[in-house]
């Protein structure tokens, strides 16, 4: 399992990477999300996948028990979704401002935020 999502993980870094190079500001900012959800797959991965029993600490013990899966991977990566959404939003919100100023999305395009 690990292997795939190890697999998984360098496609999406790779796709990222590859729409950050082209033209367009929303390919950018499709690339970077990309990236961010790449990264926490890797990290996911590398804090280990485990399918057994709940991290729930029963009654008396002071430790999880033995194949238990651990949550604290799990409580950064879910904060770093919600915060890259909101930026993503953010993002998109300036997009469209500086398309209806300029009208074009093209990097090469956009040297001034004046319109034509």
């Amino acid at each position: 399992m690990a292997v795939v999502l190890a697999v998984v993980v360098g496609v999406v870094y790779a796709a990222g990477l590859y729409l950050m190079m082209r033209r367009g500001v929303v390919k950018l900012i499709v690339g970077l999300s990309l990236l961010g959800h790449a990264a926490n797959v890797l990290i996911f991965t590398a804090a280990g996948v485990a399918r057994a029993r709940p991290p729930i600490v029963a009654g008396g013990e002071g430790t999880l028990a033995a194949g238990a899966a651990d949550p604290l991977p799990q409580a950064p990566i879910l904060t770093a979704i919600v915060i890259g959404f909101g930026v993503q939003a953010f993002a998109l919100v300036l997009i469209l401002r500086g398309y209806r100023t300029t009208g074009t999305d093209n990097l090469d395009h956009l040297r001034t935020t004046d319109a034509p």
